[in-house]
């Protein structure tokens, strides 16, 4: 077994979309209109057959409100890995992303925390291995 795909919530696809591939850097793997909603996920450039990412709209009031308190807790709802978070960091600022934590050497790691202006805090993590 192998993980193929994780998801994360937001408030509205099309601009999810767009944070994630014009920001972030990903690339569309699979755009397929589902109604009120699209079936949308993005991959790593650098990885086109690697795990997706859902971006999933959070219609669901359960969902939201998941969301909602994940958020007004200050929790990430998911992590990426980078290979320099201090490079990273300084691109996604220069683009405008919000941090809510800068980067932080925990044990073997070092982490980031920004805000993906969908509802979300996501976690950037560099492994020192």
């Amino acid at each position: 077994m192998k993980m193929y795909m994780k998801s994360v919530m937001v408030d509205d696809q099309a601009k999810a979309l767009d944070f994630y591939t014009n920001t972030l850097g990903f690339v569309v793997k699979h755009d397929i209109p589902l109604g009120e909603f699209r079936w949308l996920t993005v991959v790593s450039a650098d990885d086109p057959e690697g795990v997706e990412l859902g971006l999933e709209p959070n219609a669901h009031p359960a969902s939201r409100a998941f969301q909602d308190a994940l958020m007004a807790d200050g929790i990430p709802f998911t992590a990426f890995s980078v290979d320099d978070i201090e490079a990273e960091v300084e691109r996604l600022q220069a683009a405008g992303v919000s941090f809510t934590q800068p980067p932080v050497k925990a044990g073997g790691a070092t982490m980031a925390v920004f805000d993906d202006t969908c509802g979300n805090l996501i976690q950037l993590v560099e492994l020192h291995v």
